[in-house]
């Protein structure tokens, strides 16, 4: 199955069913469809073919739903763009890709612009500002084009280019099929008891891997609704639940979190809010601990919390941590695969962990990528046969439930964004006043960790926090930008000259 095969599918089911709710705006199935048509005809006529990258960069909206289904009825793959990176960020993705035509947030143009001024922007969302801008208002120009049923395409033609940072600061690109995202519809919908009657909320940014292939994918394979919130925001989050009978969310654990300090503040009781529909509290990004999910269940009435573990790389697919699981296995992230999930927790020798024993979280799947854009060597270091090596190093209880310990790759997980410390590093490093710097994630009850900037300044430097943020603002995305700042004399290094984070972790945190 391809994905435009599996729209046209759910719309033959489902015709007036509404297929996205975004505040007033209700979009049903065949609406859906007929504009993804006219979307791959706006699209063909600014010259994207079979192949082609079409980078989408907004917020929730009907416009990035209507976008990449477009790009995959004329044959082009979606390249996801966070909206929060800052330009340099945009113009590396962008240009690393090969994206020439770009669908844009009309609130995010100037970033989109300036990082990747080759890219032939439209707009969406562009509200009153629409007269100036009739050749690139995205959703006009849809509304008026001819339906094109667009090309036919293999399941095993590229999809998906979901950028990703490893190890290094240069973001990788997971190569996607049709057939890889498919697949994730079922994996999830097996795992979580999903059905057709699900009016899933999406308030986490639709550009991540999970809201965009573990819930929009999987709720357009179903044939339930998408509710769209533009930007998450503690209390109205609340609101909307009840407002439009969510049964389903997913958030890292801080939007579960916020809302709870946000009604504290403003002397609101969580028990003035309508839960009663809601079925699945869903999280990810980082475990939860026994107390919090004790705190959680009482603020929501509900013991129907699961955690779902997972990297772009599988599509996200991985592992489970069910709702009776969730206090006694609190900070575990389930035993074994998901359904159609085959996961091994591997030694360094090679030989499968036991209990009480550590090893790297192995995964595979049909919902594997086929590798990294252009990066074979970083391709060949995760892949191991049918297996794609997480990096997570993991330990087994007696009942084979896997704790992460660490994370071989640095990745700091902060309110469920990754941020990876060598990227962080390299941007520092140029100032005069910096001799040596380390980036390491100090755990936080609420956000999972927090972003710490270790440095060791030259002589007579008076380096504070305010201005190191002041300095990044405009190379690093906001959530990366360190909001400690720890000034030493040394950083330890080992005989080679490779920083050993644990040491410093021990003598810092």
């Amino acid at each position: 199955m391809n994905l435009t095969t599996m729209l046209e599918s759910t719309a033959r089911k489902f015709p007036d069913k509404d297929a996205l709710v975004y505040g007033d705006q209700r979009i049903t199935y065949a609406e859906l469809l007929a504009a993804s048509k006219r979307a791959a005809e706006v699209l063909r006529s600014r010259g994207v073919g079979r192949g082609d990258r079409v980078a989408v960069m907004t917020y929730n909206s009907p416009g990035f739903a209507i976008a990449a289904f477009g790009a995959w009825r004329a044959g082009a793959a979606l390249v996801p763009v966070n909206h929060k990176l800052a330009p340099p960020e945009v113009g590396y993705t962008l240009g690393h890709c090969g994206a020439t035509v770009g669908v844009v947030s009309a609130d995010l143009r100037s970033n989109a612009e300036a990082g990747a001024p080759q890219v032939d922007w439209l707009l969406t969302e562009l509200g009153a500002d629409a007269a100036g801008h009739a050749d690139r208002d995205f959703d006009a120009l849809v509304d008026v084009a001819d339906e094109w049923d667009g090309i036919d395409v293999d399941e095993t033609e590229i999809a998906q280019v979901l950028y990703t940072s490893g190890t290094t600061s240069a973001p990788k690109g997971c190569l996607h099929t049709h057939r890889s995202i498919s697949t994730v519809a079922p994996y999830i919908a097996t795992t979580l008891g999903l059905d057709r009657d699900e009016r899933v909320l999406i308030a986490m940014p639709i550009w991540h891997a999970a809201p965009l292939n573990v819930w929009f994918v999987t709720t357009m394979f179903l044939g339930g609704t998408i509710v769209l919130m533009r930007e998450y925001a503690p209390l109205p989050f609340l609101e909307i639940i009840g407002a439009e009978k969510v049964t389903a969310f997913f958030g890292a654990p801080i939007a579960y979190l916020a809302p709870l300090q946000a009604a504290r503040a403003a002397g609101v009781d969580l028990s003035a809010y309508d839960f009663s529909t809601m079925r699945r509290w869903t999280y990810g990004g980082a475990p939860i601990g026994a107390e919090v999910a004790r705190q959680l269940q009482q603020a929501y009435r509900s013991e129907d919390f699961y955690q779902v573990y997972g990297m772009s790389e599988m599509g996200p697919t991985g592992t489970a941590l069910y709702p009776h699981e969730q206090i006694a296995k609190a900070g575990s992230i389930g035993r074994g695969g998901m359904p159609g999930v085959d996961l091994r927790v591997v030694r360094p020798d090679g030989v499968d962990a036991g209990p009480g024993e550590t090893g790297e979280i192995w995964l595979a799947g049909d919902t594997r990528m086929i590798g990294y854009l252009d990066n074979d060597e970083a391709t060949d270091e995760v892949f191991e046969g049918r297996w794609y090596r997480s990096g997570d190093v993991a330990r087994l209880d007696e009942d084979g439930y896997i704790y992460i310990v660490d994370r071989t790759k640095d990745v700091i997980i902060t309110g469920g964004e990754n941020v990876y410390s060598q990227e962080v590093e390299e941007a520092i490093r140029p100032r005069a006043d910096v001799l040596d710097v380390a980036v390491i994630g100090r755990p936080h009850p609420e956000w999972g960790e927090t972003v710490v900037a270790v440095i060791a300044t030259t002589p007579d430097a008076h380096l504070e926090l305010d201005e190191l943020r002041s300095y990044l603002a405009d190379k690093l995305a906001r959530y990366k930008i360190p909001r400690e700042l720890v000034l030493v004399d040394t950083l330890p290094r080992n005989p080679s000259g490779k920083l050993t984070k644990h040491v410093l972790r021990d003598s810092v945190l």
